[in-house]
């Protein structure tokens, strides 16, 4: 699902890394977001609402909404839009409001 080829743009990818999306390994590339990487592998859920429970993604990809809220390395309430992935970095999808354990 990455654009890999371009007529006028030209990507210059950084160095494969993997990332643990609740416990999968994912391929993705340094520089590039957690929500660039988890819509490549084809995941499209990144968390459900409070209030009634629904689906929730990828939406104004420029860190202005709360759709993309992940739970990012144990950290709630990080947008997936506006974090840069590293090796081995944990991503879970947030249910509800996002609490720190033992808070």
């Amino acid at each position: 699902m990455r654009i890999t080829e371009h007529p006028i743009i030209k990507f210059k990818r950084g160095k494969k890394v993997t990332i643990y999306f609740e416990g999968k390994p994912i391929e993705a590339y340094e520089g590039e977001s957690v929500a660039a990487a988890l819509i490549a592998a084809g995941i499209y859920v990144f968390r459900y609402s409070p209030r009634h429970k629904r689906a929730r993604g990828l939406f104004c990809a420029i860190g202005k909404c709360s759709s993309c809220l992940m739970e990012i390395d144990g950290k709630p309430n990080q947008m997936a839009c506006m974090v840069r992935v590293h090796d081995g970095m944990r991503v879970r999808r947030q249910k509800g409001k996002g609490v720190l354990d033992g808070n």
